[in-house]
């Protein structure tokens, strides 16, 4: 795989061509990868891959015209067509009085932040047999499991470049460790499935085998036996594996583009508490060796930790440069790029804050409740805010957590959720996004 300069140096160079055919802007993104894959069931290997692939991406301007094209295929002759290709499409799309690059003077300058994303290690085939072997045996090492749908481990090494043609050019490479396990608990039609994972980019810092096998064995045999619920209002408790989800809903409706086309629920919420006083969710893309950090964003604008929600109230939108002019705002570091396309925008470490009590604590009034540790579907409206899922979890009795329950459905408005949300204190950083414990009063609770 090439290096991150050689990768730069790729993106830089399409970019030049670029210009010199015509384009009055461009900017291109090089990204490769490679992967390995291994699976395990029943205590036998089941499969191994592997994968490579190196793409590249061109956007070129041609006055407010603009057009996308990608291509695999990195050859010089490849490379020619490609520019001809997009400078011709660009002379010839609508205007788009929005598009172009980032402010020249917001590009970041300079050494990027060290975020320590890269691991020098390159487990085998066998080693990373061996790991899924672990944590499926683990697993079915739990009295009541009875079957398995396999353990699974996996090592990736990617490197990301972007040039541009006003003056940025910048490249990093990261690399990422998996390992999981799913199984199933209990006979016939009363079984039921439940699994474990962990992602890392130092494969040190991934959870053991045995720890992610044992979860998984522990969660499929407490779902056992599920009973119903009674239907009507009460408290609902996300797991933290299910409450990230809320953030999701919350900066899907922040995001430059549903604000500029008015398609938010919270549209008119900027500057104003919509969650309740002490909450904070947070974006930092300089977490070292974080699953989403990144030394600048996919515009070239340098990025910094962000106070998303700051004692409840709604601090910022998350704008690309295109929304950001149209919005008449600055861009905040939150551009994201593939291969093709113009700039979206999405979050790196995204987290809601812990809160001050434990999860006892949190939910010791709760007479009549349910914890919910799966969400089925997306019945979620953006634009409104209207919000009905399907569930499974346990149920909450006395304050205290009961037994398993399944095939119901929880339903509520987000802005009402939100202002209802009360963290515990059992933050951990285990994925991507992160939040606690989070406890939503007044929902609706329906049984299936």
């Amino acid at each position: 795989m090439l290096t991150p300069e050689h990768a730069q140096a790729r993106a830089a160079d399409i970019v030049t061509r670029a210009r010199a055919a015509g384009a009055d802007a461009a900017d291109a993104v090089f990204a490769a990868d490679a992967a390995l894959e291994v699976s395990v069931r029943l205590g036998k290997l089941e499969d191994v891959g592997r994968s490579e692939s190196e793409e590249l991406g061109l956007r070129v301007f041609v006055g407010k015209r603009s057009a996308s094209v990608s291509t695999s295929d990195l050859s010089v002759a490849a490379m020619d067509a490609l520019v001809e290709r997009a400078v011709a499409m660009a002379r010839e799309a609508p205007e788009d009085a929005w598009a172009g690059l980032a402010p020249e003077e917001r590009l970041m300058h300079g050494a990027p932040p060290h975020l320590d994303l890269e691991d020098a290690g390159d487990p085998s085939p066998t080693t990373l047999r061996d790991m899924a072997m672990a944590a499926e045996d683990a697993a079915r090492a739990v009295p009541g499991v009875t079957n398995s749908e396999g353990g699974g481990a996996s090592a990736s090494r990617v490197v990301w470049a972007l040039a541009t043609s006003h003056g940025f050019a910048g490249a990093y490479g990261a690399t990422g460790y998996g390992l999981s396990a799913s199984v199933l608990a209990g006979e016939g039609s009363g079984m039921q499935r439940d699994y474990a994972y962990h992602s890392a980019r130092h494969r040190a810092h991934l959870d053991s085998p045995e720890d992610i096998g044992r979860e998984a064995g522990e969660r499929a045999v407490a779902r056992l036996n599920p009973g119903r619920v009674v239907s009507g209002p009460m408290p609902v408790v996300f797991d933290p594996r299910v409450g990230t989800s809320l953030l999701g809903h919350l900066i899907g409706a922040i995001g430059g583009q549903a604000i500029t086309r008015k398609t938010s629920f919270l549209l008119d919420a900027l500057g104003t508490r919509i969650f309740p006083e002490g909450v904070q969710v947070r974006d930092d893309p300089h977490r070292p060796h974080g699953l989403r950090s990144r030394p600048f964003d996919g515009e070239g604008l340098p990025v910094s930790p962000t106070a998303i929600i700051e004692d409840g109230v709604l601090e910022t939108w998350l704008l690309d440069s295109a929304a950001a002019r149209q919005l008449g705002l600055e861009p905040t570091g939150h551009a994201a790029r593939g291969i093709g396309g113009a700039p979206g925008v999405s979050t790196s470490n995204l987290y809601m804050a812990a809160g001050h009590v434990p999860v006892a604590t949190l939910i010791e009034d709760i007479a009549d409740g349910v914890f919910v540790t799966e969400l089925i579907g997306s019945g979620v409206n953006g634009v409104t805010g209207d919000y009905s899922r399907g569930a499974a979890g346990f149920r909450i009795v006395d304050g205290q957590i009961a037994g398993p329950v399944a095939e119901f459905t929880i339903a509520g408005n987000l802005k009402d959720m939100f202002a209802q949300a009360t963290p515990a204190n059992d933050l951990v950083f285990r994925f991507g996004n992160n939040v606690p414990t989070i406890r939503i009063d007044g929902m609706t609770v329906a049984s299936g």
